[in-house]
């Protein structure tokens, strides 16, 4: 996990930065419907869970920008390599949930199998953190589902004034239309370090992404598109 200084003089968006986080605090948020049709009848031709193919298809594509990757460290305006997706684990016993994550890694089958570790060694651990040993790491971004509700609007609202930059992401459930599966997906984002653009490309690749599900072939013996 890198971190990379900004100075807010020779960043291009050094005066948006600080108009929006110290002279305007504003944030944003906006709900789309992805068309995840083929995404979803490819993870099942290759036998694999939907949920951690929408967190590592998620990271990747905000990781492909340095805008959603923007945080203070001790201090220190910057930015880190990557994201780390921070998730929900649900309990059915009580109906609660406890927070877990798993490192990125530009592998998909590599991803796969450690979120599957983590699910088997932590799964049913309840509390706040699934992890307790191990606080969740400084680039640890949230990104769920309510799996339950579809919905046309989500925002994410913090009580707490503090620099946080990172994106939020949530998706709702299926939505059945004309015979395609669409997919509600709520994008939460700080003003300071994107804007609509940043926006525009993460949704455009993320959609590109999961039409293709290219990511798949890592998968040992599997094909995707059969």
């Amino acid at each position: 996990m890198k971190f990379t200084p900004l100075e807010l003089q020779s960043w291009p968006r050094g005066q948006m930065f600080y108009y929006f986080a110290k002279m305007a605090p504003t944030g944003y948020s906006i709900t789309v419907e992805l068309d995840v049709t083929k995404l979803y009848r490819a993870v099942k031709t290759a036998g694999v869970k939907f949920f951690p193919a929408y967190l590592w298809l998620v990271t990747k594509n905000l990781n492909e920008q340095v805008e959603f990757k923007v945080a203070e460290r001790e201090g220190k305006l910057g930015y880190y390599d990557t994201l780390t997706p921070l998730y929900a684990a649900f309990h059915e016993d009580d109906k609660t949930f406890s927070l877990m994550w798993t490192p990125y890694d530009p592998d998909f089958a590599a991803f796969y199998r450690a979120y599957l570790k983590n699910r088997n060694e932590f799964g049913e651990n309840h509390g706040v953190l699934a992890q307790p040993a191990t606080p969740p790491p400084e680039n640890a971004y949230t990104v769920s589902c309510v799996p339950w509700v579809s919905f046309t609007h989500f925002s994410v609202q913090s009580y707490e004034n503090k620099p946080y930059y990172f994106p939020s992401v949530e998706a709702g459930r299926f939505i059945e239309r004309e015979g395609r599966r669409l997919l509600p997906l709520s994008l939460t984002c700080h003003h300071a370090a994107t804007d609509g653009y940043h926006v525009h490309r993460f949704l455009e690749s993320l959609q590109a992404d999961m039409d293709a599900a290219a990511f798949l072939s890592s998968l040992p013996g599997k094909n995707p598109c059969a």
